[in-house]
């Protein structure tokens, strides 16, 4: 594992074998609340191990002692809410991040679609229809906008102003697009399923027009999606396929519900008396617990970039002491930036006040 190591290859092993899952009534528990700090921790570690470019080793542990199940395609979105206007644009802004941190999962998937199970196949062909959804991605480019006459481009969580000279470089996001389209167009396996119906066909074909040498230039294996597409149009197109697929559907609603039906009060009750009432006591051995998950130093170490100052962008070291949300390069920078932050800030003080 890399340099800087929050667990130790053997307390990996450890906490990768004693993952299990709880019964409802136990969620919240100090149980549950381990296991979700081991969880951290593992998450963490991978983090390092991939930027110090370590290999893989809590994944192979994961896979290793079969931990990982077909929950793992699963994103839990936590939802934010925010009550007042000023934050609402921090809101779509995590909105925003989650979405393009989805499309990244998406094009990591495409790279095994060759060995993706049928169900999992039919719903990102036939269900989703994918190729077709990935083409109107890069028709809207929602990562790219103008804002005061220059190009601005979302990278690293944040709106990053584009020089004239890097306009024509592709940006992450629209190479994951186009990797995904890649994988999924010249998959024996997945064009095999595919119905490539006018409709498609027409979509399909509004890539050409996006295909440009400077592009090929950055991706040379796009030269194969292009010979591809010309192909396409001259082929004759489909009619929509009738084959029965018999897939595994995800129950666990069903699950819970069969599980404890009848049990609903009585494990409210519990939840209420053992889970929503902490000892003071409880809360400070919690707090002192998350304060050694979340280390300063490995916190910095998996930060995707340095801070950034609000109102200028250069490289920051200060924090509003009031709010703690925004960063400056120097006092003169936050002086300036007062104007816009200062509401947000004050209502950010008072949340913390409140809490």
């Amino acid at each position: 594992m890399g340099d800087l190591e929050l667990l130790l290859p053997g307390e990996a092993a450890v906490l990768v074998l004693g993952l299990r899952s709880f019964p409802l009534r136990e969620i919240g528990s100090e149980g549950w609340n381990q296991q979700h700090e081991n969880l951290e921790k593992l998450n963490m570690q991978a983090i390092l191990d991939a930027t110090a470019s370590q290999g893989e080793p809590i994944q192979e542990l994961l896979v290793t002692h079969g931990k990982v199940h077909h929950e793992a395609s699963i994103i839990n979105l936590l939802e934010t809410v925010f009550f007042h206007k000023e934050l609402q644009k921090q809101a779509e802004l995590m909105e925003f991040e989650i979405a393009s941190k989805a499309l990244s999962v998406l094009r990591y998937i495409t790279d095994c679609v060759d060995s993706l199970s049928l169900s999992t196949l039919n719903r990102m062909l036939s269900t989703h229809n994918l190729p077709c959804l990935l083409v109107e991605l890069l028709e809207h480019n929602p990562w790219s906008r103008r804002e005061g006459g220059k190009l601005q481009q979302f990278e690293g969580g944040r709106w990053q102003t584009v020089a004239p000279s890097e306009q024509q470089k592709l940006s992450k996001l629209d190479g994951q697009v186009w990797i995904a389209l890649y994988n999924l167009l010249l998959s024996h396996e997945a064009r095999a399923r595919y119905c490539f119906t006018s409709f498609a066909k027409g979509q399909l074909l509004k890539l050409q027009a996006f295909l440009t040498d400077t592009l090929v230039d950055q991706l040379p294996n796009l030269a194969g999606l292009q010979g591809f597409l010309a192909h396409l149009a001259l082929t004759e197109t489909q009619p929509p396929k009738k084959d029965l697929v018999l897939e595994q559907i995800p129950e666990i609603w069903e699950r819970l519900e069969r599980e404890n039906r009848g049990k609903w009060q009585a494990i409210a009750k519990y939840q209420l008396r053992h889970v929503f009432s902490p000892s003071e006591q409880d809360l400070q051995l919690q707090a002192r617990r998350w304060a050694e998950t979340y280390r300063l130093d490995v916190l910095e170490a998996i930060a995707p970039e340095r801070p950034r100052c609000a109102y200028c962008s250069a490289e920051a070291s200060k924090r509003c002491s009031r709010c703690q949300n925004e960063w400056y390069c120097c006092r003169e920078c936050q002086v300036k930036h007062w104007e816009k932050h200062g509401k947000a800030c004050v209502l950010a003080a008072q949340g913390d006040r409140a809490k």
